[in-house]
């Protein structure tokens, strides 16, 4: 039989409005009281009902968790472990997760989640590109919305951002004490905010460095940065330039096609091209040569948006603000000192 409210009021010696009071922390009561019903808690193993504490609350205890279709791809687990470092953590607070997905290319016309027109969540939390419509229409909801790796066009959200500027610079600048100069870069939706950052950060370096930029090594016109796009735009930049000596791609995802390229046309990896990605995905570990690339550590910014939302719930008042998540390189075998053929 399981343990009830009534139980566990018998047992503290207190009435049921007072375990209610503890187990909602609506009320004031006092140190000893409140540490009496919580041993008690604890001792008969209760769990309170959710239903019951929201009604009390006139909150859902539930958080959103929005992503698109084409990063759910079971090759491409980037956005998922941002969302298991959300439910990780919400398992040390009274929240749940309720995760869904739209297409990439949702419009007006699209029914949204529908956790949004049950009114069934307290905030949402957005990770990676999204339509600017679908922001359009969850403003009418007034729910608080963080952001994760986007930047949306109307300011004011609190975001949880990549140091991908400082990424770019740390993957370029590796290859530049490495003795490289003819260096390219390939990206997918330069669109995208971490995109583009990654490759500001590979243009700063080549120019600290003192070394040309050339545009002819720059392939950013593929529309999704994914494996088969990195196979053909590194199939594009070798079509015309022969002496690239090492390439930084702007993921993981876009340095494994590339790699496939590579190996498909005779190249060596490290030995005539050095090759390093980003975001330090596990499919980097089944890779021969292993993939140096920058490390982004996905866990804790699924933990930081959480931390971030529910902060907002609590103070219940508007909160501005960045949290920018650095990065690290992470040298494997996918790289080597530049040698002159």
């Amino acid at each position: 039989m399981s343990i009830t409210i009534k139980d566990v009021a018998k047992k503290a010696g207190v009435s049921i409005a007072t375990v209610s009071f503890v187990t909602n922390n609506s009320k004031h009561i006092s140190t000893e009281t409140k540490n009496r019903v919580l041993k008690t808690i604890k001792s008969l193993n209760y769990h309170p009902s959710k239903s019951a504490r929201d009604l009390v609350s006139k909150k859902t205890g539930f958080i959103g968790f929005i992503l698109t279709d084409d990063h759910f791809l079971r090759t491409e687990p980037f956005y998922t472990r941002i969302f298991l470092g959300t439910e990780f953590e919400a398992r040390n607070d009274d929240y749940y997760i309720l995760l869904t997905s739209i297409r990439s290319d949702f419009n007006e016309n699209d029914q949204l989640p529908r956790f949004v027109l049950n009114k069934s969540v307290d905030g949402i939390i957005i990770a990676g590109k999204i339509p600017i419509n679908l922001i359009e229409r969850l403003s009418d909801y007034n729910l608080p919305i963080i952001f994760i790796d986007f930047i949306p066009p109307s300011n004011g959200y609190p975001l949880i951002l990549i140091d991908n500027i400082q990424g770019g610079i740390l993957a370029t600048d590796h290859l530049i004490h490495l003795g490289h100069k003819n260096i390219a870069f390939i990206g997918g939706d330069i669109e995208h905010t971490s995109v583009r950052d990654r490759l500001n950060g590979y243009k700063q370096a080549l120019e600290k460095a003192n070394i040309p930029l050339k545009n002819n090594l720059i392939i950013v016109d593929a529309p999704y940065p994914d494996r088969q796009n990195g196979y053909n735009s590194a199939k594009r930049l070798f079509a015309k330039n022969k002496n690239v000596s090492a390439i930084f791609t702007c993921n993981d995802a876009m340095a494994i096609g590339v790699m496939h390229y590579l190996k498909d046309n005779g190249y060596d990896i490290p030995r005539d091209v050095s090759l390093i990605g980003f975001d330090d995905v596990e499919a980097d570990l089944m890779l021969n040569p292993l993939l140096t690339t920058i490390r982004v550590p996905k866990i804790e910014l699924g933990t930081e948006a959480f931390r971030l939302i529910v902060n907002l719930l609590k103070n219940k008042k508007s909160i501005s603000k960045k949290i920018l998540v650095p990065v690290e390189l992470i040298v494997r075998e996918s790289t080597a000192i530049y040698k002159p053929k």
